[in-house]
Order: C-alpha cells, then sequence, then structure tokens
C-alpha cells in the first residue's frame, strides 16, 4: 500500500486536428515533466511527435521540462501554430473587404 501512495497518475494529450492521444501514465511521486516524456517516447502513437522540442503546458499553462508533477495533471503537448493569428485575421478582414457579402 505505501507503493501505491508513493505514485502520481498524470495524462498526456496531444490534440490533433481530427482527434486527439491521450495517454494515461503511472509516474513516482515526485517525478518532472522531463519524467513523463521519456516514458510517453515508448509510446507507438507519440514517437512521431517532436516531445523534446513541443511547447508544454499542464492545464493551459506554458510549463518547462522542469516543472514538478501532481496527481492529476494533464500535460499539453501543444502544436505549433500554421499561421500566425493576427496575420490570417488581417488576410480576413482583407479579403472581406473586397468582395461583397451575399448573406445580407
Amino acid at each position: 500500500m505505501a507503493d501505491k501512495a508513493a505514485r502520481i497518475v498524470v495524462d498526456i494529450v496531444y490534440a490533433e486536428p481530427y482527434g486527439a492521444i491521450v495517454k494515461t501514465l503511472s509516474l513516482r511521486q515526485g517525478a518532472r515533466v522531463q519524467d513523463a516524456l521519456r516514458e510517453a517516447a515508448e509510446d507507438a502513437q507519440l514517437m512521431r511527435i517532436d516531445l523534446a522540442g513541443s511547447t508544454l503546458g499542464i492545464h493551459g499553462r506554458v510549463v518547462s521540462h522542469d516543472q514538478v508533477l501532481c496527481d492529476g495533471d494533464r500535460i499539453e503537448i501543444y502544436r505549433p501554430l500554421v499561421e500566425d493569428p493576427k496575420s490570417a485575421r488581417r488576410k480576413r478582414a482583407r479579403s472581406a473587404g473586397r468582395a461583397p457579402r451575399t448573406d445580407m
């Protein structure tokens, strides 16, 4: 029973355009994000993802690889942006200004 108390359970999540990969891990108490990534790297679904170079977060907050994990944490692996959001918004605004709206 003492061994079970020394473990924590965390999820690693990677969102893809048409679904998500969720991996649940049981780690030792005091484990860090890098420990979870090392264990997750052995999973076939996560092997193709650059775990070391990706931006990571826990419950929506960006964290470093040295972050100590707590029981129930959800490590999120963020994909790189395809386009800067400001640039995309400007493009949409420019193209909306040129074409007449048909929904009025």
